[in-house]
């Protein structure tokens, strides 16, 4: 049977339908597993508390290093969650102008709870509760 990618989806490494998603599995397999540490690092940092009242965890969220380590879950985990949730919609929404919107929708969104989450912590951080 003949191969019916052209020559230059194949030196771009392109899958059969021209579109390339190398990049995003990769991305997505790094988020992954950059969420492995961070998760492990917050359960046993928040287990370690001495008690888990509000001011106790602000106090410790107002460390430099727990703020940053807060601030790359934050972004990773959204990230990692954005990525998913388009592969979702790539899969199962088969009318290309829902699926444009609901990429769309998701992408602005998970940005957008970046940047509130990022706010927040650097708002607590710096003692603006």
């Amino acid at each position: 049977m003949k191969d019916l990618r052209s020559p230059l989806a194949k030196v771009k490494g392109l899958g059969a339908d021209g579109h390339g998603s190398t990049e995003h599995f990769w991305v997505q397999r790094l988020t992954a597993l950059g969420l492995v540490p961070l998760v492990i690092w917050l359960c046993i940092s928040l287990a370690f508390l001495p008690e888990a009242t509000y001011e106790t965890v602000i106090a410790w969220l107002r460390s430099p290093f727990n703020a940053i380590m807060m601030i790359t879950l934050v972004i990773v985990s959204l990230q990692h969650a954005h990525l998913g949730i388009q592969v979702i919609i790539e899969d199962y929404v088969s009318d290309h102008a829902k699926r444009l919107a609901g990429i769309l929708v998701v992408k602005f969104l998970s940005y957008f709870l970046m940047i509130v989450g990022v706010y927040s912590i650097i708002k607590i951080t710096l003692g603006g509760v």
